[in-house]
């Protein structure tokens, strides 16, 4: 077996360490207390950013950017994805490297990562313990103090919540046929066939968790903002890419994979709830649906041209705009001050 394939095969395992409970995700008291951690900007080394600091609920679960912004003083070298339906991914990541079955390792990323909240969790622990709320709250739900551990565990309790599976396809598909109009049931009549949008684009989610060459070019800021390209370096040198001095394209699977064959392939998105969350593609560079559909009429990578006429280009993005469903709304909980704890106290 190949290393590409031992990736891919290890990814893939169902992963038990660090995992919520069957019925966790469910439960509302641990849920409420995801909730306030998921904006709680002392998760961060400077206590500035938090979860939704990057994964904006009022930003369909992104941040609007074509390359997110990290900690503060770094910039990342790829697009935020959204956060909704995040549960129900098979890999994390652009490039897959985390496997979907380990929600809390991917937030234990995020939380020590330095090019995203950069916080150690001890000190994390020990400003939570100083808020009374968290110091009850994690005995009460979780049955003991608050640990890393927990923490993990409520905010992937919470996000298991953030699913949107309401749209207009998904009452067509359930039956309702008017849910669709004669537009976008021609453009859905282009996914399935002539475009073949649905190779890549199957299943609940619209993504068959796979890595393809789509033929994105290199975002210009990659290496003309060089705080981007610190990042970027840094991130390949970590992952044992040999060139990452000179490397000028972000290779994507290659980079993890360490195989040639593998450069630039990415992890195919969800494409629900995607009308309103450009910019597209893992660096932003695709503006709108238009021009994403216009980039792969022609030709994307490894993949043959949809030969689509104009009229059915506008079936095909109406088809794809009744993918939006509406998120059920989440109240932003109010900041808790500290409070003084007496000395010895448990």
């Amino acid at each position: 077996m190949n290393r590409r394939a031992m990736y891919i095969s290890v990814l893939l395992l169902v992963s038990v360490s660090g995992m919520v409970s069957v019925g966790e995700e469910s439960n509302p008291e641990l849920v409420d207390l995801g909730r306030h951690l998921y904006f709680e900007p002392r998760l961060s080394g400077d206590g500035s950013m938090s979860c939704a600091s990057c994964h904006d609920l009022n930003q369909h679960g992104s941040d609007g950017l074509s390359l997110s912004n990290g900690y503060p003083g770094v910039l990342y070298f790829r697009r935020t994805p959204s956060i909704y339906n995040a549960s129900r991914r098979p890999l994390f990541y652009w490039d897959g490297r985390l496997s979907g079955k380990d929600m809390p390792t991917l937030v234990r990323d995020h939380i020590s990562e330095a090019h995203f909240m950069q916080a150690d969790g001890r000190l994390v622990l020990e400003r939570l313990r100083q808020i009374p709320y968290y110091e009850s709250t994690f005995k009460e739900v979780m049955g003991g103090e608050p640990s890393y551990g927990k923490i993990l565990n409520a905010i992937t309790a919470f996000v298991s919540t953030l699913n949107v599976d309401n749209a207009p396809f998904d009452r067509f598909i359930a039956g309702e046929d008017d849910a669709l109009g004669p537009q976008e049931k021609a453009g859905w009549a282009l996914f399935n066939g002539k475009a073949g949008c649905i190779q890549c684009h199957s299943g609940s989610d619209l993504s068959d968790g796979l890595f393809h060459n789509t033929g994105i070019p290199t975002n210009p800021n990659l290496f003309q903002e060089p705080q981007r390209h610190i990042t970027f370096r840094r991130f390949m040198k970590t992952f044992g890419v040999p060139d990452y001095r000179s490397r000028r394209f972000d290779a994507g699977l290659e980079i993890i994979t360490h195989d040639a064959g593998d450069a630039g392939k990415f992890l195919t998105p969800s494409l629900r709830n995607l009308n309103d969350a450009g910019p597209y593609m893992h660096n932003g560079m695709m503006g709108s649906l238009g021009e994403v559909i216009a980039h792969y009429n022609t030709g994307a990578g490894d993949l043959p041209p949809l030969n689509l006429n104009e009229e059915e280009q506008l079936d095909l993005i109406a088809f794809l705009k009744s993918l939006k469903g509406t998120p059920e709304p989440v109240v932003v909980p109010e900041p808790m001050e500290y409070e003084e704890r007496v000395l010895g106290e448990n």
